[in-house]
Order: C-alpha cells, then sequence, then structure tokens
C-alpha cells in the first residue's frame, strides 16, 4: 500500500462502549517495540490510514483502518511516529 491514505473513511461500527478519537488524518502510524532477544532488531509494527484510535487505561492502542481492519497494539513500544496528510494537523488528540 502506498503512503497515500485512501480517500473514503471504511465504516466504523463502535458497539464496544469506548471512547474512540478520529485520527483519520494520519498517512500512517508506526509503533516501534524493543527486540525479542539481546542484539536483535526492533520490531515495527506499521499501521496505513488509520482513522480511529481508543487508547486504554492499560496503555494499549484500538486502531482501527481504512481497510475495515481492527488492530489492538499493546503498551509497552519504545516509540511510536506518524506521518499526516497535506495541511492536516499534526496532533489531534
Amino acid at each position: 500500500m502506498s503512503e497515500q491514505a485512501l480517500q473514503t473513511k471504511a465504516e466504523f461500527i463502535n458497539a464496544s462502549g469506548l471512547e474512540f478519537t478520529d485520527i483519520s488524518t494520519e498517512l500512517w502510524r508506526e509503533y516501534e517495540f524493543p527486540p525479542k532477544e539481546a542484539g536483535g532488531d526492533n520490531i515495527i509494527v506499521k499501521i496505513y490510514a488509520p482513522t480511529m484510535l481508543n487508547v486504554s487505561k492499560s496503555g494499549g492502542h484500538r486502531v482501527f483502518s481504512n481497510n475495515s481492519t481492527s488492530h489492538y497494539i499493546p503498551a509497552g513500544w519504545v516509540h511510536l511516529s506518524w506521518r499526516v496528510k497535506d495541511g492536516a494537523p499534526n496532533f489531534v488528540k
């Protein structure tokens, strides 16, 4: 998938009772985790066209992406980065 986000937002149906924030201005977000073994490379999880985000009390992230995929990212990453669409705010929350 290219870095250019999809133009239409996938339908998001939330029956969890959790509060989600619209992050559809992001082209992608990338979570970096420490290596599983000493001397190994960090583990990268990249989500293209994320649209909705919930951050749990434990620090886990629930992310819904524009291809109708739900992701759960557990707390414990060492770095989180993202790139926004042209002209969009860099931080929404």
